[in-house]
């Protein structure tokens, strides 16, 4: 009999940034497309704003995920670079180094010496990377992918409360756009969920909930400020 377990954390990088540039184009494209509706503009004025959102955005997800990133890059390179003098210059301080590591992972000072020693002799760096530093191929920061897939996730989540608004009826865009944003964030909630193991409803209402709230004071603040008559 064969056991295989399916583990999804690998998925984590792509997952977040995914999630996270989808959840803030449907919030906040919706948000504005109903703050400017509340202020009683013209179809052609909230689609604007929408459309002006929905660029904006996606560009600034794509910059932010770009910058954040290649920090996170940046710093792990030093830090690979540190390590690397370091096995150069103190290779028997760095054996004991990752063997004390082991030890307090549970195994005993001989054996813990001994797989310390047998995996800097396969890939030194590696070890130290990944168990000192905890840097592994899966968690390594990728700036360009990140920003990409923030970008076009963004783009996606936005242009649903954008098409939304466009193809309902003038009346019917405030409650329109908010009722099937929600409904949109929910099962984006239970989708991001499902691909990462978790609770699917505890997700969905957590999106939703969030997403609602966000709604409701955009549209608070477009009637407190509304042009029409």
């Amino acid at each position: 009999m064969t056991h295989h377990e399916i583990h999804r954390s690998h998925r984590v990088g792509w997952l977040r940034a995914s999630v996270l540039g989808a959840n803030d184009g449907i919030v906040s494209t919706a948000s504005l497309i109903i703050g400017v509706a509340a202020a009683g503009t013209s179809q052609e004025g909230f689609l604007l704003a929408g459309l002006a959102g929905l660029v904006a955005g996606a560009m600034s997800m794509a910059a932010g995920e770009y910058v954040s990133v290649s920090s996170q890059a940046d710093t792990e390179k030093a830090d690979l670079e540190l390590e690397r003098l370091s096995l150069e210059q103190n290779p028997e301080y760095e054996v004991q180094e990752l063997a004390d590591i082991y030890v307090q992972r549970g195994l005993d000072a001989e054996l813990a010496k001994q797989v310390a020693r047998q995996l800097m002799a396969h890939d030194a760096l590696g070890a130290h990377a990944r168990d000192e530093i905890g840097i592994t191929d899966m968690a390594t920061a990728q700036p360009i992918q990140a920003a990409i897939s923030s970008a076009v996730t963004f783009t996606v989540g936005a242009l649903l409360p954008l098409l939304a608004a466009w193809l309902l009826p003038t009346g019917y865009v405030l409650a329109g756009v908010s009722l099937l944003s929600l409904v949109f964030l929910a099962v984006l909630g239970g989708i991001a969920a499902r691909a990462g193991g978790a609770p699917v409803v505890r997700a969905a209402t957590r999106v939703t909930f969030w997403g609602a709230l966000a709604m409701a004071l955009t549209a608070g603040v477009g009637h407190l400020f509304g042009v029409a008559a």
